[in-house]
């Protein structure tokens, strides 16, 4: 009689070479193509940015008229900047401009989205409040340099507004709103603030479409009012939203340049002078690129230490909130 076959059936490879083992030590090529995407952009950024900003850096450290060769000079520019009142004047006007640019559009411009989102559009038809939302936005459509036509003809001595003022019984009111050094930066800041006005109020009211419409509903049962709602669930909801707009505004109010030179070109007696306009004339019209340059430094250094404060301190309240 034969005995059956006990022999054990064939044992499956123990090679290690499993498919996920394989995928391990093969490169993964889609990484490779994700850098392909981002070499354009990386081309870009060191034609446009990296490049000019390290020549300019370079610059600053030499005195050069923009004709002949530059004549290395050290840190001599950086020293001269510590005792230019021009310089510190001119950095003691971008506090005013961060008011005018940042403080108040911020301030006025979340009030205003909570009015237009929580009180006339509901209220009202939505097509209401976004008409309103495009008048508030339409200076920033406007071409700076026209802007500034329009108001330095309306802020003349004959110009509309000391007409105005006139017709109706104030004319001993009129003024050279920009050509007195101590009014000048005051219209200055008005302008600025009817122009960045309409930024917060676009960024806020789409922050608040994503907003829970029931909280408010909930809210109001409850018998809270306007501002109670406002406080406990606008701003805090749009707090993301609240640091993008400080973030841009305050770096626009620092490089700020179009408005100063269509009104005022930094006068009078340097009023209204600010970095930006001051580099541009010390590098076009004294024609010492090197110190234009050195200006254009500092004013970028400064920029970049805002900007990591806005970014550290997002990251610390969303960390504090549980977003990250």
């Amino acid at each position: 009689m034969a005995l059956p076959d006990t022999a054990a059936p064939p044992r499956a490879s123990t090679s290690s070479s499993t498919p996920t083992a394989e995928r391990k030590r093969r490169p993964d090529r889609s990484h490779a193509a994700y850098w392909l995407f981002l070499l354009p952009g990386a081309v870009l950024f060191l034609l446009v940015i990296g490049g000019p900003l390290v020549y300019t850096g370079y610059l600053s450290l030499t005195k050069w008229s923009g004709v002949g060769d530059p004549t290395f000079i050290g840190l001599d520019n950086y020293r001269n900047l510590l005792t230019d009142d021009v310089f510190w004047t001119s950095f003691k006007n971008t506090i005013a401009m961060i008011v005018a640019m940042v403080v108040v559009p911020t301030l006025v411009g979340l009030v205003l989205a909570a009015v237009l989102f929580d009180t006339i559009g509901r209220k009202f038809r939505p097509r209401t409040a976004a008409a309103l939302r495009a008048a508030f936005y339409l200076p920033q459509v406007l071409p700076v340099v026209v802007a500034g036509i329009v108001w330095g003809w309306i802020l003349r001595p004959d110009g509309a507004l000391n007409g105005l003022l006139e017709a109706v019984g104030l004319g001993a009111l009129s003024h050279d709103w920009l050509g007195d050094p101590t009014t000048a930066l005051p219209a200055v800041m008005a302008v600025m603030i009817w122009v960045q006005i309409g930024y917060p109020v676009v960024v806020f009211m789409a922050a608040l479409e994503r907003v829970n419409p029931e909280l408010y509903e909930a809210a109001e049962i409850d018998g809270a009012g306007w501002w109670q709602r406002f406080r406990a669930i606008t701003l805090a909801q749009i707090r993301p939203e609240t640091f993008v707009v400080g973030l841009t505004c305050t770096i626009a109010a620092m490089k700020v340049f179009g408005p100063i030179y269509a009104l005022t070109r930094g006068g009078p007696e340097n009023a209204t002078n600010v970095p930006s306009y001051f580099a541009y004339f010390t590098f076009f019209k004294r024609l010492n690129v090197g110190y234009g340059s050195a200006i254009s430094m500092v004013l970028t250094l400064i920029i970049v230490v805002v900007a990591v404060l806005f970014i550290r301190a997002q990251n610390r309240a969303e960390r504090r909130d549980g977003v990250l």
